[in-house]
């Protein structure tokens, strides 16, 4: 394996309105931890329900797996108390980041938070370029990621929607959408 002194740490963003971002970013946290990297991952939003990811996340030990969110929600209720839970998350998010301990992090629907002004880009893309160690790789994941996010990110992917069983009324099934 690559030592962690001689990496250049990626950061790499999911985005659009598209399925499957947290489910590619969940399979990178996998495949890192498959070859023995350290890894948390880090949900902003999702926390309210079991999924499938978490349950296969506990069959590693070197993956950390946190779900801090309060439950996915396009309207909020409280404003306030979503971006002062937003603010806790992204300062645990440093915190994991900035300890060492880790190869790669996910920051699972950050973007989310971003959008809905919860979190300002500037302090994220500041933690990008200037605070985050160098051979750290990050994951985020969300619609309408920011400009300012893409630009500092070394890949960007956009997931677009061509078609979603949801919009003919089927429900979110186990094992494919949790």
């Amino acid at each position: 394996m690559e030592h962690k002194k001689n990496r250049l740490g990626r950061v790499l963003v999911l985005t659009g309105n598209g399925k499957g971002k947290s489910s590619s970013a969940i399979g990178m946290a996998f495949r890192a931890a498959g070859w023995g990297m350290k890894v948390c991952v880090i949900q902003f939003i999702k926390g309210a329900w079991p999924t499938g990811e978490e349950k296969a996340a506990k069959m590693f030990d070197n993956l950390e797996w946190h779900a801090l969110g309060d439950g996915f929600t396009w309207k909020t209720e409280n404003p306030e108390g979503d971006r002062r839970k937003s603010r806790e998350i992204w300062d645990f998010c440093r915190q994991k980041a900035m300890s060492g301990a880790f190869d790669l992090v996910v920051f699972d629907e950050i973007n989310m938070a971003l959008g809905f002004d919860w979190l300002t880009s500037e302090e994220v893309v500041h933690f990008i370029k200037q605070e985050r160690p160098q051979s750290l790789h990050v994951v985020m994941t969300g619609r309408n990621a920011p400009q300012a996010l893409m630009d500092a990110a070394d890949t960007v992917t956009e997931m677009v929607e061509i078609k979603h069983a949801f919009n003919a009324g089927i429900k979110a099934c186990k094992g494919v959408e949790f």
